[in-house]
């Protein structure tokens, strides 16, 4: 993997880069789908290429670990041919998923024990098992193996998890290096700041991280509940101790807002299942702010989706029409928010790195803020 900055906004720490893989480029800043079990939900991997033009899709651990399982992704050789998306892909560790089943684990020095949420099995996480599952799956980026903290934390609580973290994170490098890939193409392995919301925590861990010396880096632990003007804190203090000249992921986050924000400090990639998650609820991102297609008011309002960005889907179907598909639960419904909302997504991140290059991004970003937290 090999990652170039090509342009810095002048008012902000905002940039445009290319992370370069063995499935191809990445144009950062940029938002990546997540497609959990193998799949974008209700969204085929043509129309992720031709009309949500997304770039790199995010794997899931612990779901693809779960159901169908490592034996059966080797057998179709990796996730990238069994979906049939010749695209990179960015794997998590199932941390934050093992995070999420507070009641069903137990955590030690020697890994995570689970239940799964499937069938009550017990299964047994490691730093080593995230990296080997990982390998069975082949993502282009693979992510260390952390423990994600809860909002709010106990700062003593907070300053255990996080060297745990830490001490996993040298099992994960070694165990990485130890390992050739089973496709042939390289996995980038990317460490995980934690932290919870202290400052002194998050620096500390920022820097143990950077001297790691991996290919990018990753802020974990955020988008969990916190206020997003302590979400912003995290990120920029966070952000002044990373490398400047290695990728930043921001994991889980989030809403357009957030993007833009989070851009303006300095982060390059982000995930979230909002788009899609939302979408099949019938709540909307578009160029004009937040629509809940539910309303009465849609009803027989028989204008584009969204015409203020270039997309066959948004443009080509009314908001009547899919309020009537949202209201009577028809499938295509979800699945054309649901690219109406990731297009949305990977349509402002083209524009906030048109207006990084030519030096207006700061002022657009203001705009588009107050234009993106309103309701319409």
């Amino acid at each position: 993997m090999d990652f170039k900055i090509l342009s810095k906004d002048p008012l902000s720490s905002a940039r445009t880069g290319v992370v370069k893989t063995s499935h191809g480029e990445i144009k950062t800043p940029i938002f990546m789908p997540v497609g959990t079990a193998g799949t974008v939900k209700g969204v085929h991997a043509r129309e992720l290429k031709n009309d949500v033009k997304a770039e790199i899709i995010l794997g899931n651990t612990y779901h693809l670990y779960l159901r169908p399982g490592t034996e059966i992704l080797e057998q179709a050789g990796g996730l990238h041919k069994f979906m049939n998306w010749d695209r990179p892909i960015l794997t998590d560790s199932g941390g934050y998923q093992v995070y999420s089943l507070a009641a069903n684990r137990k955590i030690s020095e020697e890994g995570v024990k689970f239940k799964s949420h499937i069938d009550g099995s017990s299964h047994f996480f490691a730093p080593e098992t995230a990296i080997d599952i990982q390998r069975s799956i082949g993502g282009d980026i693979i992510m260390a193996f952390d423990e994600c903290t809860p909002y709010p934390c106990d700062y003593d609580y907070a300053k255990k998890s996080m060297h745990l973290t830490h001490k996993w994170l040298k099992r994960c490098i070694v165990h990485h290096e130890k390992q050739d890939p089973l496709y042939g193409h390289e996995q980038a392995l990317f460490p995980i700041v934690q932290g919870s919301t202290y400052k002194d925590l998050r620096k500390d861990s920022a820097r143990f991280i950077a001297d790691q010396g991996a290919q990018g880096n990753a802020i974990g632990g955020l988008s969990v509940g916190e206020p997003a003007e302590i979400m912003y804190e995290m990120t920029a203090w966070v952000c002044e101790e990373l490398p400047v000249d290695k990728p930043r992921y921001l994991m889980g986050v989030g809403t357009p807002v957030n993007l833009l924000e989070c851009i303006a400090l300095g982060i390059d990639m982000f995930d979230c299942v909002m788009p899609t998650r939302n979408a099949r609820n019938g709540a909307l991102f578009t160029s004009k702010g937040i629509v809940n297609i539910r309303n009465e008011k849609w009803k027989n309002d028989f204008s584009a989706i969204d015409d203020g960005f270039e997309n066959e889907i948004s443009n080509q179907f009314s908001k009547a029409y899919l309020r009537h598909l949202i209201i009577s639960k028809e499938l295509l419904g979800a699945q054309i928010a649901s690219i109406h909302n990731l297009s949305f997504y990977l349509w402002l991140m083209g524009e906030a790195r048109k207006k990084i290059e030519d030096g207006s991004f700061l002022p657009w970003k203001n705009e588009m803020v107050t234009i993106l937290s309103q309701r319409v």
